[in-house]
């Protein structure tokens, strides 16, 4: 009996905590497609809309944005892109909002990470919101699933300057999986690595081969600790990681296809010559990786960008493919931790853990009071 008592209080505290944390998160619109496939956990993958709004040029950025939600649904998935419109969180956007997001000259959005949330959303700005910032968003409604192109990480020289991107702190305190090519080639992959690991997040590589891949090419000379094979294996570890209630994230490095890769070689030449040109310019903080990778793409007469839009595509199908499995797998073994937000509202009793003091104050009528004794032992 006091063993389910404890199960009933665990439980009314979980739904407790999962309420009070949607009803923090003020500012929030979350499209109706998006809310129907959270209730029913339909196959659901969160996609940020930093590729909009400083990954790529108008108009290619727009273009890029709805072919890659086109490749979600293709795959049996529902896209949710994440944005401030506004001032107003937005899961889940019309092609006229991602249109209009994407011509910045009108939109003048900011560069959007957990840092930066509070002060778009107050001033009722527009914003791309970076990995941490969708990862963010993604972990307080419940999507599982993130697909990217790229991850931030530990910049070169980050020993010197503590140049690290926030995305690696998310990734460690947000239960999602990302699905991207690995961390993008102008940072220290093996820091970023080692800072990873320190976070607790669970990294693999997809598809055979432990060989980390580097955003533009392949191959980067490091090693994941695991590899994946196929899209079943990731959502089993996805499930599991959730049922274990880790509460930290998982990276899927998936290389990009083969023939859109770029040499290695070559793309290190191109990226130690941008470098230095971002240094001649003092371009630094969260504007140094859009003009590293403009500039990338100058060089490179556009090669990189190609690169870049076909490894999104391909990790956006990739992270489909996972989520249908993983939504099969939530339906075959139903778990407390994949409960929807629908059905923690419907019980939001709160549970009272604790005592009372009575206090109490007796007033005698009577002028006189007469005690009594009782030798009687009982």
């Amino acid at each position: 009996m006091l063993s389910l008592s404890r199960r009933l209080i665990s439980n009314n505290l979980i739904r407790i905590n999962l309420n009070r944390g949607l009803a923090n998160f003020n500012n929030l619109i979350i499209s109706d497609e998006v809310k129907c496939a959270l209730n029913e956990d339909k196959p659901l993958v969160a996609l940020e809309s930093t590729i909009i709004t400083h990954g790529m040029p108008y108009p290619q950025n727009v273009k890029c944005a709805l072919e890659v939600e086109a490749v979600v649904r293709n795959q049996g998935g529902i896209p949710a892109t994440v944005a401030i419109i506004n001032g107003q969180v937005r899961v889940g956007l019309t092609e006229g909002e991602i249109t209009a997001l994407g011509d910045v000259s009108t939109s003048q959005p900011i560069k959007t990470s957990r840092r930066d949330m509070c002060y778009v959303v107050s001033t009722r700005r527009n914003g791309g919101t970076t990995v941490s910032g969708t990862l963010l968003v993604a972990s307080k409604i419940g999507i599982p699933i993130f697909a990217t192109g790229g991850i931030g990480g530990v910049h070169r020289g980050g020993e010197r300057t503590f140049d690290v991107s926030a995305d690696l702190i998310e990734l460690g305190r947000s239960g999602v999986a990302v699905v991207s090519s690995g961390v993008k080639s102008i940072l220290d992959i093996p820091k970023t690595l080692e800072f990873l690991e320190t976070q607790g997040v669970f990294v693999a590589t997809f598809g055979g081969g432990k060989d980390f891949p580097a955003f533009y090419s392949r191959r980067s000379g490091c090693f994941a600790p695991y590899c994946v094979e196929d899209v079943r294996d990731a959502a089993e570890i996805i499930h599991r990681n959730r049922g274990l209630d880790l509460q930290s994230g998982m990276l899927f490095a998936v290389p990009v296809p083969e023939k859109f890769a770029l040499d290695e070689n070559v793309i290190n030449d191109v990226i130690e010559e941008a470098l230095k040109d971002a240094t001649k310019r003092g371009i630094e903080g969260k504007e140094i990786t859009p003009f590293l990778l403009g500039r990338i793409g100058e060089i490179t007469d556009g090669k990189s960008l190609d690169t870049n839009i076909a490894l999104i595509k391909n990790n956006a199908k990739t992270a489909s493919l996972i989520a249908v499995e993983l939504s099969k797998l939530k339906k075959r073994t139903p778990d407390s931790s994949f409960r929807s937000k629908k059905d923690a509202s419907k019980d939001s009793t709160p549970v009272v853990i604790g005592g009372s003091n009575l206090d109490v104050s007796v007033k005698v009528d009577a002028e006189e009071i007469k005690v009594s004794t009782n030798n009687t032992l009982y």
